[in-house]
């Protein structure tokens, strides 16, 4: 069984009494973060980036222009952020449906019931839960919380969460113990990713974590 939950927000206060405000999404536009979110899949940010900046370079981060360009100078432009054949094909299916649907515009699917603009972004063959979250999240300023891999660990390790639970299970736990708030939830997810990224690892560094004095008396849960 797991442990009780503490309130969220006496997580969040932890978390942002510690590190500070994280400044997320870094993009320059709604496209791409887009873009970003659907690159980011297995790989660092600053990959992202490099691709990204390639994009750029060319003149290409713009819907209409990008759904234009072949499949292979797509691959090309891509590779910096690895697996770039396949990321590729999930933008290019992406860029499809946008295009199709929305006539490239991003504020015409924002301005869908949110249910219904995640609906039509998960029916986009590539783009799983995170990814259209994200989008929603941090392109559409739409109220959804976004959960991942850092997420289950931080609650698996501090017994807040059975390891079985899955990606609904923990999106749920958040959205009804925190108030829709899109700002709260930008900065909790960032938040709990740069925990991730720098304590909660593989190998955990417990001590230095902002959360170390919430882990069970036995120390972390395994995970």
């Amino acid at each position: 069984m797991p442990r009780r939950l503490p309130p969220l927000l006496d997580v969040y206060h932890d978390l942002h009494a510690a590190l500070g405000p994280q400044h997320w999404w870094p993009a320059e536009t709604p496209f791409e973060v887009v873009v970003g979110a659907v690159l980011v899949q297995n790989t660092s940010w600053r990959n992202v980036e490099r691709a990204i900046a390639n994009l750029k370079q060319h003149g290409l981060l713009e819907p209409h222009r990008l759904a234009l360009v072949t499949r292979p100078r797509l691959e090309r432009l891509l590779r910096p952020a690895g697996y770039y054949r396949v990321k590729a094909r999930r933008l290019g299916n992406f860029l499809k449906f946008l295009v199709d649907e929305h006539a490239g515009s991003l504020d015409s699917l924002f301005a869908l019931p949110l249910a219904v603009a995640r609906e039509q972004l998960l029916s986009i063959n590539g783009v799983g839960p995170e990814t259209a979250d994200s989008i929603l999240l941090y392109a559409g300023n739409l109220p959804k919380f976004v959960v991942d891999a850092y997420t289950k660990r931080v609650l698996v390790r501090h017994g807040w969460l059975d390891a079985s639970s899955g990606y609904g299970d923990m999106q749920q736990l958040f959205e009804q113990r925190l108030t829709v708030d899109v700002s709260l939830y930008s900065e909790f997810h960032a938040l709990i990713v740069r925990v991730g990224n720098e304590y909660c690892r593989a190998k955990p560094k417990c001590d230095a974590c902002p959360l170390r004095h919430r882990l069970p008396r036995s120390g972390p849960c395994d995970y």
